[in-house]
């Protein structure tokens, strides 16, 4: 029997299916898959467009109806050329039967030199929201100042055709939602891996896509920063990894918030 708030060391398919056959289902998965093999993540790494597509069709079997996949990716660049995997991904996903709920970008403001001299700096990465259906959850984030703030506005609701009903007035709130381009600084300490996930980037699409006591999915763990997310945020999570080394650094992270382990 597998538990909640637990970590699994193997391949992300094989346990997948697993708790797919004990009728296990999500309501979202928030990861970042391997890039374009821009690593070698301890020479265990085996990536290709095919084992995408298998991993992209378990996803969409084993999240719920409503579910939400974050999928934050970028490209490698080859003799001057970007790879497009990110696209051919998403598209690929939005093929097998998920919605493009937004394309956002994390925009990394501490990012290094990293690209060609002949380039702008690279400095963002695409995270992909992805939705089975209609969203469930929608708790999006308001955190940035309306200019607008406390005064009375005319309300109006306005049709295809260009007319315009008249609706109650409204006052607008101190905070509008946030735009899809999160500016959020890599994370200095890598805890041991070598693409680790800034923890307030986790946090935020937690809260974002996810209530209390839903269940989230990270299938390329890492060393475990999906996982501590959830724990803060009162969220249920399974995490997968391959890689041994990082599977007992995710581990030691997730288990040192002491949450006490259900049966599903």
């Amino acid at each position: 029997m597998l538990e909640l708030n637990e970590t699994y060391h193997g391949d992300c398919l094989e346990v997948m299916d697993k708790l797919i056959k004990q009728g296990i289902k999500v309501d979202a998965i928030i990861t970042s898959p391997p890039y374009d093999n821009l690593k070698d993540y301890n020479k265990t790494l085996n990536w290709s467009f095919n084992i995408f597509k298998n991993i992209a069709n378990k996803v969409f079997e084993i999240v719920k109806d409503g579910g939400i996949v974050v999928w934050i990716v970028n490209d490698k660049t080859n003799k001057g050329s970007e790879s497009g995997s990110s696209f051919k991904q998403v598209l690929y996903f939005k093929e097998i039967g998920f919605n493009i709920h937004d394309t956002m970008i994390w925009h990394k403001p501490n990012s290094f030199n990293f690209g060609s001299n002949n380039c702008y700096k690279q400095s963002f990465e695409y995270m992909f929201i992805l939705s089975k259906g209609k969203p469930k959850t929608l708790n999006l984030i308001k955190d940035s100042p309306a200019k607008m703030a406390g005064k009375e506005l005319k309300g109006a609701r306005k049709h295809k055709n260009g007319d315009r009903d008249e609706v109650p007035n409204f006052i607008c709130s101190k905070f509008k939602k946030r735009d899809n381009v999160w500016d959020i600084n890599v994370q200095s300490k890598n805890n041991g891996h070598t693409a680790v996930f800034p923890i307030q980037l986790a946090l935020d699409h937690v809260s974002s896509w996810s209530n209390e006591n839903d269940i989230v999915l990270d299938p390329f763990m890492g060393s475990g920063t999906t996982g501590v997310a959830c724990k803060t945020l009162s969220r249920n999570f399974i995490g997968i990894e391959l890689d041994k080394d990082y599977f007992e650094i995710a581990k030691e992270r997730i288990e040192s918030h002491n949450v006490q382990k259900r049966l599903i």
